[in-house]
């Protein structure tokens, strides 16, 4: 009996682990890709990629430690993506009207 609860422990230890490297490389991703990237729409999909894997890291941690906070604290990111979601696409529709384009060098030309 013994045996089986510690190979299913391992196995959700070895989930666990799988999960946080793929949430570490989503945000390795999202990260590589918002420094390099010029366009503003990619670069606010980056932040969403981000977004999505602190989330995953989240729920990771939550299995972890059989706890729901995980996901509690994941329903109040995704609140916050789609605010900043609505916020970036505002933002984007504002810079494409007076600039004609989505560089992110043409936010720096618009100090007051």
């Amino acid at each position: 009996m013994t045996h089986i609860l510690a190979a299913s422990q391992y196995g959700a230890s070895h989930a666990v682990t799988i999960t946080l490297a793929m949430s570490a490389l989503l945000f390795t991703i999202g990260l590589v890709g918002f420094l390099v990237r010029r366009n503003m729409i990619l670069m606010f999909l980056c932040t969403e990629i981000m977004f999505q894997a602190a989330a995953l890291a989240f729920i990771a941690f939550g299995r972890m430690r059989m706890d729901t906070g995980g996901q509690i604290f994941v329903i109040f990111i995704l609140t916050i993506a789609a605010a900043e979601a609505a916020l970036a696409l505002g933002l984007v529709i504002l810079l494409f009207r007076r600039k004609e384009t989505l560089s992110s060098e043409a936010w720096s030309e618009l100090h007051e």
